[in-house]
């Protein structure tokens, strides 16, 4: 099975190279990564063109142009070029643990898409997170908190079980699905502009089309650094656009993926 690793960004360059730091500790490592980049400036591009040189593991960077939050359009951009039946989705503020892929790669299922934890980093460690490069966390280590998402037990993770509802602790930062089951619904909902529900709204269409969820506990681990709440004036109308989905059982978006197709 062949693995992509999808990591959106925008403009924090100094949370990206941790990311990608992070990539580089990986047990078991993607087939290939690529960086969605909703119209970072040159300090991002300049980053990734030095770990193209560094990781073993290609990259592939996608950008568009700067016209607002459109995270929808480029991560559809990047799942149409993903050479992997398998995507792993994280966002570029979440380190990862050195076994987030081996774990998303273990629990994977026809038909079934995957949803993590992610651990907090706090605002006042980030000084010492960046100055120090830090990408490895144990259970007692200062400036984390819902430290218990920290504890890596698979044998626990096997008692959560496949579901066919929607959990509220979905989040697009920690997500793997089948490339195929993406397709299959159009992608990412490219009427969602600014921030909120572009991820849930994919995963409800998804489920309406067959696909079940599973939550994985006391595995694969992200690190979420702390950052200011982006601007929310967005989130009623993405949040009507969700719940119209819901409503309708909607299993399709007219303004998706197959144009990049």
């Amino acid at each position: 099975m062949k693995t992509s690793l999808l990591i959106s960004t925008y403009n924090w360059p100094e949370a990206l190279e941790l990311v990608l730091l992070s990539v580089s500790n990986q047990s078991e490592p993607p087939n290939e990564i690529l960086i969605a980049d909703d119209g970072s400036s040159e300090a991002t591009r300049e980053l990734i063109e030095r770990f193209k040189k560094m990781l073993v593991v290609p990259i592939h960077h996608l950008w568009h142009e700067d016209k607002g939050f459109r995270k929808a359009v480029i991560l559809n951009k990047a799942i149409a070029a993903a050479k992997g039946e398998y995507i792993v989705q994280v966002d570029g503020d979440c380190i990862m643990h050195k076994d987030f892929i081996r774990d998303h790669k273990a629990l994977a299922e026809t038909n079934v898409y995957l949803f993590g934890s992610r651990v907090n980093i706090q605002e006042e460690f980030l000084p010492q997170l960046f100055a120090s490069q830090k990408i490895k966390f144990n259970f007692f280590d200062k400036g984390i908190k819902k430290r218990t998402r920290n504890i890596r037990v698979p044998a626990l993770s096997n008692l959560y079980k496949i579901t066919n509802e929607l959990s509220g602790k979905m989040r697009g930062c920690n997500v793997s699905f089948w490339k195929c089951d993406v397709i299959a619904v159009n992608g990412y909902n490219e009427e969602f502009e600014g921030w909120g529900r572009e991820d849930s709204e994919l995963i409800i269409r998804m489920m309406n089309n067959g696909v079940q969820g599973r939550r994985l506990r006391y595995r694969g681990i992200v690190y979420h650094i702390w950052h200011k709440i982006k601007d929310q004036s967005r989130f009623e109308t993405n949040d009507e656009i969700q719940e119209k989905s819901i409503a309708e059982n909607s299993k399709w978006c007219r303004s998706g993926i197959d144009k990049y197709l």
